[in-house]
């Protein structure tokens, strides 16, 4: 006779059950009644672990384990927090990046940096955006449970202490070592905002938080007050944040009752439409945003609706393709699952959403890789855009779906003044190493100028610099070429300066410096000053 289930056996079979139905209607779409919690093939097999395993389980840890793997075969969106994880998850406070000023992306098993705190602890040690950490003090990220939880664990201590990242960089082959020194960081989700022409507002957004409206109405009208009458929004490497905060943003710059985007689901109750009320202060303005590989979901959703009712030009590359739409619920041990529930479609209908296929992660973690094997980000003829899906914006303008927001104006990726030795010695740290030295030796001199074009004005002569961190990356092991040198001179004095004026003057020294010699900047302003951004646009 067999014997009567345990209590905790039947509660894991439940379990099991539950998440295997979400796989099932997800693959299926069986809207029939929910899994049955009985189902003989699941007794079994748990019956053979606690009864003929070679070793005693603890089976509260075998599901911890198993939920993760089971909601995998989802999308690759969609998460689970144990309860110790999602209290660290829930009173994460809006705006404060991990102590080493990174902010990361979590795609199944890979770990993605998101982007990067100018002038934090990440960018003095010489971390990029687009890295992937495969190792955390020397221990393997296969190896730790990826939840952002514990990931926020592992790289958060107390101010001073040092945390070691291996990462891999696209492009390079090795993998790369670099000690980080905590500080924790109070981020602002506007990185910057200035008159970066007589007339024109330039504004970097990082993040779409709970703050970032308030902080973009303060910093529009603020510019507006300066003389700007036209705007650039910066919204490269700007992973998201709350699809509200983006259509309050784009309700701005739309007159009344133009979509910004609809939710779209199987269940009724996650359906909505929004629309613009007509409140917005900046209908007038012209508007450039600017976008890039890393811009995805509530970026995606301000950008989209901006193009679809041709009110602002985009300019960049390909933007990644996030179009899901996540909730967080609450399971009964205070555990989370952050469920994608519908999928999200810009004014003329898109579903910007890139293809995923189910239990091949890799497919989608490596895309952005395969833009870069394919040529995508340096030529716009290599773009991969799906012919089938073609859509209309409200003035007569064809864009597609399926894949991220295609911009108006594509602009490749900059490889001016790359050489092998700016990589060595970007890849080494030492270009913000360098910076930050040379700030701490003539501290007393800098702080005692205006601003950052006071410093312009007054930094020693370029060739000066240039010798002087030649030895600085010499005596730090990279042996100077100065073929390789001269050839990326342009490429590293800027970014010595840049990161010279941001520990100095702030963030705004930071980009100002940054954006004269950048390619999409600069071609987005151009396209401003030529009025190609007056609505509505038609090219």
């Amino acid at each position: 006779m067999r014997k009567k289930l345990p209590i905790w056996l039947t509660i894991a079979i439940a379990m099991i059950a539950f998440a295997a139905g979400f796989i099932i209607d997800r693959h299926y779409g069986n809207t029939s009644s929910r899994p049955d919690v009985s189902d003989p093939k699941v007794k079994a097999i748990l019956d053979l672990i606690s009864e003929e395993y070679v070793d005693t389980m603890n089976f509260d840890e075998l599901m911890e384990r198993s939920i993760p793997s089971i909601l995998r075969g989802l999308d690759p969106h969609t998460s689970y927090f144990d309860a110790q994880n999602s209290k660290i998850t829930r009173n994460h406070p809006d705006g404060v990046i991990p102590d080493i000023g990174v902010v990361l992306i979590i795609f199944n098993d890979t770990i993605h940096v998101e982007c990067i705190v100018p002038a934090g602890p990440s960018d003095i040690a010489g971390i990029l955006p687009g890295d992937c950490i495969v190792k955390i003090d020397g221990k393997p990220t296969t190896d730790i449970k990826k939840t952002s939880g514990e990931i926020f664990k592992l790289l958060s201590g107390p101010n001073g202490s040092k945390v070691t990242l291996s990462v891999q960089r696209h492009g390079y082959p090795k993998i790369l070592d670099f000690t980080v020194t905590r500080n924790r960081i109070i981020k602002k989700t506007l990185d910057s905002y200035y008159l970066i022409d007589r007339n024109i507002g330039y504004i970097k957004v990082n993040q779409f938080e709970r703050k970032t409206y308030n902080e973009f109405v303060q910093a529009l009208t603020q510019l507006k007050a300066q003389g700007a009458k036209r705007f650039l929004i910066d919204l490269r490497g700007n992973g998201g944040g709350y699809m509200e905060i983006a259509v309050l943003m784009a309700n701005e710059f739309l007159p009344a009752g133009q979509p910004i985007v609809s939710i779209h689901s199987r269940h009724k109750k996650y359906e909505r439409p929004y629309k613009s009320d007509g409140k917005g202060g900046f209908q007038d303005a012209e508007v450039a945003v600017l976008i890039d590989e890393y811009s995805a979901s509530a970026s995606e959703i301000f950008a989209g609706a901006l193009q679809d009712n041709d009110r602002a030009l985009i300019v960049g590359r390909r933007s990644f393709g996030k179009g899901l739409v996540q909730n967080d619920f609450i399971l009964p041990d205070s555990s989370i699952i952050r469920l994608a529930v519908a999928r999200y479609y810009t004014p003329s209908g898109r579903c910007i959403q890139k293809n995923y296929k189910y239990h091949e992660t890799s497919f989608y973690d490596d895309e952005l890789l395969e833009r870069f094997k394919h040529g995508e980000l340096y030529n716009k003829d290599s773009l991969r855009i799906d012919k089938s899906q073609v859509f209309t914006t409200r003035h007569g303008r064809t864009v597609y779906g399926g894949g991220g927001i295609i911009p108006d104006i594509f602009v490749a990726r900059d490889t001016a003044g790359i050489t092998n030795y700016y990589i060595d010695v970007e890849n080494a740290g030492l270009l913000q190493r360098f910076a930050f030295t040379y700030c701490e030796k003539n501290r007393a001199t800098l702080e005692r100028m205006s601003d950052y074009k006071q410093f312009l004005r007054t930094t020693p002569i370029d060739n000066d610099i240039i010798k002087e961190f030649a030895e600085f990356a010499a005596a730090n092991g990279i042996v100077p070429r100065w073929y390789y040198i001269n050839k990326s001179r342009d490429l590293i004095l800027t970014k010595i300066k840049a990161i010279i004026a941001h520990d100095i003057f702030g963030p705004e020294g930071y980009s100002a410096i940054v954006n004269r010699n950048d390619n999409t900047v600069q071609t987005a302003l151009k396209a401003l000053n030529h009025h190609k951004a007056v609505f509505p646009i038609t090219e």
